[in-house]
C-alpha cells in the first residue's frame, strides 16, 4: 500500500537526547525586496547582509544551513496591514518596516523529512534502515507550493552516503503505519541539519553563500 506522506520539507520532531524540545524559533530578518520566494519548511542559510534566504542564494563560498523557515510578518505594501504567512511570497512588503523571519535554528533539533522512493539500493526496509547514519541530499530544496505556502523538499535516499558536506543527517525512522511501504516514497525519516550554522564547527559568512546539497 502507498504511504500517505507527501513532499513537506522539514517539520520540527523533538530534540537530540532527552532535551527540553520547545520546537523554539529565532526571529531573524528577510529583506523587503527579496524576490526569493521561501516556504515553511525549507532550509534557509545567513547572508553577508545579515538577513536570511533560501538555498538559492548562494553565490560562492561555503555556509552551512541556519535552520528551517517557520514563517513571517510583514507589512503589506498594498493595505497597510500587518500579516502574518507561513511563506516569505518574495514581494509585497512595505520597506519602512521590517520583514521578521522565524527560523527552527537549534543545531540539536531533529525533523521529519518525507524521502522520495529510493529505487535500487534503498527500496526495501533493510535497505533503508541501513541509511540511518549517513548524511543524504536534499531534492527540491528549493520548491513549494504556492497555495499552502508548504516546502516540496524531500529526502534524496539515492544520494545517501558518509559524505560529510550533505545536508541532512538522517538518525532514525518514525514509526507511523500509514508509512510503512519501504518500496514507496514517503517513508519519514528523522534527521538533523548536518554541519549546522550555529553548531561550534559552523561555517563563518564571509561575503558570500553557497547551496548544500539542493
Amino acid at each position: 500500500m502507498a504511504n500517505v506522506n507527501v513532499s513537506f520539507g522539514l517539520r520540527p520532531l523533538s530534540k537530540v537526547g532527552s532535551n527540553y524540545n520547545s520546537t523554539g524559533t529565532t526571529e531573524y530578518r528577510i529583506a523587503y525586496d527579496n524576490s526569493n520566494r521561501i516556504y515553511q519548511g525549507m532550509p534557509v542559510i545567513p547572508t553577508a547582509a545579515g538577513t536570511i534566504d533560501d538555498l538559492q542564494a548562494a553565490a560562492g563560498g561555503t555556509v552551512s544551513i541556519l535552520g528551517v523557515f517557520y514563517g513571517c510578518e510583514y507589512v503589506s505594501s498594498t493595505t497597510g496591514e500587518r500579516i502574518f504567512s507561513n511563506n516569505w511570497p518574495g514581494s509585497g512588503a512595505d520597506s519602512n518596516h521590517p520583514v521578521k523571519a522565524f527560523v527552527y535554528d537549534d543545531p540539536m533539533q531533529l525533523f521529519v523529512i518525507a524521502a522520495d522512493a529510493g529505487g535500487g539500493s534503498f527500496d526495501t526496509e533493510a535497505e533503508i534502515r541501513a541509511a540511518i547514519f549517513l548524511n543524504v541530499q536534499l531534492a527540491n530544496g528549493n520548491s513549494g507550493n504556492n497555495t499552502t505556502g508548504i516546502s516540496t523538499a524531500v529526502a534524496d535516499l539515492s544520494t545517501a552516503a558518509v559524505t560529510a558536506t550533505f545536508p541532512l543527517r538522517i538518525v532514525g525512522i518514525q514509526e507511523d503505519p500509514e508509512n510503512s511501504d519501504f518500496t514507496a516514497a514517503g517513508i519519514p525519516l528523522i534527521v538533523r541539519i548536518n554541519n549546522h550554522f550555529n553548531a561550534p564547527n559552523g561555517s563563518i559568512v564571509q561575503g558570500t553563500v553557497s547551496t548544500l546539497g539542493v
